[in-house]
Protein backbone atom coordinates (compact mmCIF):
# COMPACT_ATOMS: atom_id res chain seq x y z
CA UNK A 1 0.00 0.00 0.00
CA UNK A 2 1.00 3.42 -0.49
CA UNK A 3 2.00 5.44 2.29
CA UNK A 4 -1.03 7.79 1.74
CA UNK A 5 -3.44 4.97 2.24
CA UNK A 6 -1.81 3.80 5.40
CA UNK A 7 -1.80 7.12 6.97
CA UNK A 8 -6.01 7.53 5.54
CA UNK A 9 -6.55 3.98 6.71
CA UNK A 10 -5.15 4.60 10.50
CA UNK A 11 -6.77 7.98 10.37
CA UNK A 12 -10.02 6.89 10.22
CA UNK A 13 -9.40 3.84 12.43
CA UNK A 14 -8.17 6.67 15.15
CA UNK A 15 -11.50 8.96 14.56
CA UNK A 16 -14.05 5.60 14.95
CA UNK A 17 -12.48 4.08 17.48
CA UNK A 18 -13.30 6.90 19.99
CA UNK A 19 -16.23 8.13 18.12
CA UNK A 20 -18.01 4.73 18.39
CA UNK A 21 -18.59 5.09 22.10
CA UNK A 22 -19.00 8.98 22.51
CA UNK A 23 -21.72 8.58 19.63
CA UNK A 24 -23.37 5.18 22.01
CA UNK A 25 -24.28 8.10 24.56
CA UNK A 26 -24.96 10.43 21.37
CA UNK A 27 -28.08 8.11 20.26
CA UNK A 28 -28.94 7.34 24.10
CA UNK A 29 -29.36 11.04 25.54
CA UNK A 30 -30.66 11.38 22.22
CA UNK A 31 -28.54 14.48 21.28
CA UNK A 32 -27.91 13.63 17.60
CA UNK A 33 -28.91 17.42 16.73
CA UNK A 34 -26.60 18.53 19.44
CA UNK A 35 -23.94 17.07 18.13
CA UNK A 36 -24.50 18.48 14.64
CA UNK A 37 -25.05 21.85 16.34
CA UNK A 38 -21.38 21.67 17.71
CA UNK A 39 -19.92 20.31 14.58
CA UNK A 40 -21.41 23.06 12.44
CA UNK A 41 -19.51 25.50 14.66
CA UNK A 42 -16.68 24.28 14.28
CA UNK A 43 -16.00 26.18 11.10
CA UNK A 44 -15.92 29.50 13.10
CA UNK A 45 -13.31 27.63 15.44
CA UNK A 46 -11.23 26.90 11.96
CA UNK A 47 -11.32 30.83 11.28
CA UNK A 48 -10.31 31.50 15.17
CA UNK A 49 -7.53 29.07 14.63
CA UNK A 50 -6.28 30.77 11.38
CA UNK A 51 -6.72 34.07 12.80
CA UNK A 52 -4.66 33.94 15.43
CA UNK A 53 -1.98 30.89 13.94
CA UNK A 54 -2.25 28.11 16.04
CA UNK A 55 -4.03 24.54 15.12
CA UNK A 56 -7.90 24.80 13.69
CA UNK A 57 -8.28 21.70 15.90
CA UNK A 58 -7.17 23.99 19.34
CA UNK A 59 -9.83 26.95 17.42
CA UNK A 60 -12.90 24.18 17.23
CA UNK A 61 -11.99 23.20 20.67
CA UNK A 62 -12.41 26.26 22.13
CA UNK A 63 -15.28 27.06 19.89
CA UNK A 64 -17.42 24.09 20.52
CA UNK A 65 -16.90 24.55 24.09
CA UNK A 66 -18.19 28.38 23.95
CA UNK A 67 -20.95 26.92 22.03
CA UNK A 68 -21.61 24.33 24.92
CA UNK A 69 -21.52 26.61 27.41
CA UNK A 70 -23.79 29.15 25.69
CA UNK A 71 -26.41 27.07 25.35
CA UNK A 72 -26.32 25.66 28.65
CA UNK A 73 -27.10 29.32 29.81
CA UNK A 74 -29.81 29.28 27.35
CA UNK A 75 -31.65 26.64 28.34
CA UNK A 76 -31.81 27.61 31.53
CA UNK A 77 -34.03 30.85 30.51
CA UNK A 78 -37.02 28.30 29.30
CA UNK A 79 -38.18 30.60 26.71
CA UNK A 80 -37.23 28.74 23.57
CA UNK A 81 -37.10 24.87 22.77
CA UNK A 82 -34.07 23.18 23.12
CA UNK A 83 -34.64 22.66 19.20
CA UNK A 84 -34.88 26.03 18.58
CA UNK A 85 -31.66 27.02 20.38
CA UNK A 86 -30.08 24.24 18.59
CA UNK A 87 -30.99 25.33 15.18
CA UNK A 88 -30.39 28.78 15.68
CA UNK A 89 -27.04 28.50 17.01
CA UNK A 90 -26.13 25.99 14.53
CA UNK A 91 -26.99 27.79 11.13
CA UNK A 92 -25.45 31.09 13.13
CA UNK A 93 -22.37 29.67 14.22
CA UNK A 94 -22.14 27.97 10.32
CA UNK A 95 -22.40 31.46 8.55
CA UNK A 96 -20.27 33.14 11.04
CA UNK A 97 -17.37 30.83 10.33
CA UNK A 98 -18.03 31.21 6.83
CA UNK A 99 -17.87 35.01 6.63
CA UNK A 100 -14.98 35.13 9.18
CA UNK A 101 -13.04 32.92 6.80
CA UNK A 102 -13.99 35.67 3.92
CA UNK A 103 -12.39 38.23 5.42
CA UNK A 104 -9.01 36.27 6.08
CA UNK A 105 -7.52 37.49 2.34
CA UNK A 106 -3.99 36.16 3.08
CA UNK A 107 -4.68 33.34 4.43
CA UNK A 108 -5.74 30.30 2.37
CA UNK A 109 -8.34 27.50 3.60
CA UNK A 110 -9.17 24.57 2.06
CA UNK A 111 -13.32 24.98 2.90
CA UNK A 112 -14.45 21.64 1.08
CA UNK A 113 -11.72 19.89 2.93
CA UNK A 114 -12.78 21.08 6.35
CA UNK A 115 -16.66 20.87 5.48
CA UNK A 116 -16.42 17.35 3.93
CA UNK A 117 -13.03 15.77 5.33
CA UNK A 118 -10.40 14.66 3.11
CA UNK A 119 -8.95 11.49 4.28
CA UNK A 120 -6.90 10.46 1.24
CA UNK A 121 -4.74 13.49 2.20
CA UNK A 122 -3.71 13.39 6.18
CA UNK A 123 -0.07 14.02 6.94
CA UNK A 124 2.10 11.85 10.01
CA UNK A 125 1.22 15.04 12.21
CA UNK A 126 -2.57 14.55 11.38
CA UNK A 127 -1.99 10.67 12.88
CA UNK A 128 -0.59 12.41 16.28
CA UNK A 129 -3.18 14.92 16.53
CA UNK A 130 -6.10 12.20 15.33
CA UNK A 131 -4.28 9.73 17.97
CA UNK A 132 -3.60 12.14 20.48
CA UNK A 133 -7.07 13.36 20.90
CA UNK A 134 -8.61 9.85 20.37
CA UNK A 135 -6.68 8.12 23.29
CA UNK A 136 -7.34 11.51 25.17
CA UNK A 137 -11.11 11.54 24.75
CA UNK A 138 -10.88 7.53 25.39
CA UNK A 139 -9.58 7.48 28.56
CA UNK A 140 -11.12 10.69 29.78
CA UNK A 141 -14.49 8.54 28.50
CA UNK A 142 -13.44 5.08 30.58
CA UNK A 143 -13.35 7.59 33.53
CA UNK A 144 -16.75 9.08 33.18
CA UNK A 145 -18.36 6.08 32.45
CA UNK A 146 -20.32 5.28 35.28
CA UNK A 147 -21.13 8.81 36.13
CA UNK A 148 -22.15 9.74 32.72
CA UNK A 149 -24.13 6.41 32.42
CA UNK A 150 -25.83 7.17 35.50
CA UNK A 151 -26.71 10.62 34.37
CA UNK A 152 -27.64 9.37 31.09
CA UNK A 153 -30.24 6.41 32.72
CA UNK A 154 -32.29 9.06 35.28
CA UNK A 155 -30.41 12.22 36.03
CA UNK A 156 -32.42 13.24 38.72
CA UNK A 157 -31.79 10.25 40.38
CA UNK A 158 -27.82 10.07 39.79
CA UNK A 159 -28.10 13.89 41.38
CA UNK A 160 -29.71 12.57 44.50
CA UNK A 161 -27.17 9.64 44.44
CA UNK A 162 -24.19 12.77 44.57
CA UNK A 163 -23.76 12.73 40.57
CA UNK A 164 -22.09 16.07 39.44
CA UNK A 165 -24.22 15.68 36.81
CA UNK A 166 -23.67 19.47 35.57
CA UNK A 167 -19.79 18.76 35.37
CA UNK A 168 -20.55 15.32 33.64
CA UNK A 169 -22.62 17.36 31.33
CA UNK A 170 -19.70 19.67 30.54
CA UNK A 171 -17.44 17.11 30.14
CA UNK A 172 -18.93 15.31 27.96
CA UNK A 173 -19.47 18.54 25.73
CA UNK A 174 -15.82 18.17 25.84
CA UNK A 175 -15.25 14.98 24.72
CA UNK A 176 -17.83 15.68 21.26
CA UNK A 177 -15.45 18.91 20.86
CA UNK A 178 -12.34 17.34 20.47
CA UNK A 179 -13.84 14.20 18.48
CA UNK A 180 -14.83 16.93 16.31
CA UNK A 181 -11.95 18.58 16.29
CA UNK A 182 -9.66 15.62 15.28
CA UNK A 183 -12.59 14.52 12.80
CA UNK A 184 -12.34 17.24 10.33
CA UNK A 185 -9.73 15.44 8.14
CA UNK A 186 -11.40 12.34 8.09
CA UNK A 187 -15.53 13.08 7.16
CA UNK A 188 -15.40 16.92 7.56
CA UNK A 189 -17.31 19.21 9.72
CA UNK A 190 -20.94 18.48 8.02
CA UNK A 191 -20.45 15.19 8.39
CA UNK A 192 -19.05 13.83 10.99
CA UNK A 193 -22.48 13.33 13.40
CA UNK A 194 -22.93 10.97 11.09
CA UNK A 195 -20.29 9.12 11.76
CA UNK A 196 -20.94 9.52 15.69
CA UNK A 197 -24.32 8.27 15.43
CA UNK A 198 -25.23 5.98 12.78
CA UNK A 199 -22.46 2.98 13.73
CA UNK A 200 -24.15 3.40 17.09
CA UNK A 201 -27.52 3.22 15.79
CA UNK A 202 -26.64 -0.45 14.04
CA UNK A 203 -24.67 -1.32 17.15
CA UNK A 204 -27.86 -0.73 19.05
CA UNK A 205 -29.99 -3.51 17.63
CA UNK A 206 -27.48 -6.32 18.57
CA UNK A 207 -25.53 -5.01 22.03
CA UNK A 208 -26.69 -6.73 25.29
CA UNK A 209 -24.77 -4.02 27.41
CA UNK A 210 -23.80 -0.59 27.29
CA UNK A 211 -19.68 -1.98 27.31
CA UNK A 212 -20.65 -3.98 24.36
CA UNK A 213 -22.95 -1.25 22.30
CA UNK A 214 -19.67 1.12 22.74
CA UNK A 215 -17.09 -1.63 21.47
CA UNK A 216 -19.14 -2.97 18.56
CA UNK A 217 -19.73 0.61 16.83
CA UNK A 218 -16.23 1.47 17.14
CA UNK A 219 -15.90 -1.58 15.16
CA UNK A 220 -18.76 -0.89 13.41
CA UNK A 221 -17.05 2.32 12.40
CA UNK A 222 -13.82 1.14 11.51
CA UNK A 223 -15.56 -1.11 8.87
CA UNK A 224 -16.91 1.91 7.73
CA UNK A 225 -13.65 3.42 7.24
CA UNK A 226 -11.90 0.64 5.47
CA UNK A 227 -15.39 0.00 3.05
CA UNK A 228 -15.23 3.82 2.40
CA UNK A 229 -11.74 4.35 1.73
CA UNK A 230 -12.07 1.41 -0.77
CA UNK A 231 -14.71 2.52 -2.54
CA UNK A 232 -13.32 6.09 -3.27
CA UNK A 233 -10.17 4.36 -4.46
CA UNK A 234 -12.26 1.79 -6.65
CA UNK A 235 -14.54 4.68 -7.90
CA UNK A 236 -12.97 7.81 -7.23
CA UNK A 237 -15.37 9.28 -5.44
CA UNK A 238 -15.22 11.72 -2.08
CA UNK A 239 -13.96 9.89 0.91
CA UNK A 240 -15.61 11.05 3.73
CA UNK A 241 -18.90 11.13 2.01
CA UNK A 242 -18.32 7.94 0.78
CA UNK A 243 -17.17 6.32 4.29
CA UNK A 244 -20.87 7.69 5.26
CA UNK A 245 -22.29 5.64 2.78
CA UNK A 246 -20.50 2.95 3.71
CA UNK A 247 -21.74 3.57 7.37
CA UNK A 248 -25.64 3.95 6.31
CA UNK A 249 -25.10 0.45 3.61
CA UNK A 250 -23.66 -1.39 7.45
CA UNK A 251 -27.13 -0.14 8.76
CA UNK A 252 -29.24 -0.78 6.09
CA UNK A 253 -27.81 -4.58 6.17
CA UNK A 254 -28.09 -4.76 9.75
CA UNK A 255 -31.74 -3.62 9.65
CA UNK A 256 -32.43 -6.99 7.04
CA UNK A 257 -30.87 -9.22 9.63
CA UNK A 258 -32.98 -10.64 12.41
CA UNK A 259 -32.43 -9.23 16.27
CA UNK A 260 -30.60 -11.81 18.66
CA UNK A 261 -32.96 -12.71 21.15
CA UNK A 262 -32.40 -11.04 24.69
CA UNK A 263 -33.25 -13.35 27.53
Amino acid sequence: MDDFLVRALLGGLGVALAAGPLGAFIVWRRMAYFGDTLAHSGLLGVALGAALHINPGLGVIATCLLVALALVLLQRQQWLATDTLLGMLAHTTLSLGLIALAFLETVRVDLVGYLFGDLLAISAVDLYWIWGGAALALAALVWLWRPLLAATVHEELARVEGVPVFQVRLAFMLLIAIVIAVAMKVVGILLITSLLIIPAATARRFARSPEGMAILASLLGSSAIGLGLWASLRWDTPAGPSVVVAATGLFVLSSALPAPSRR
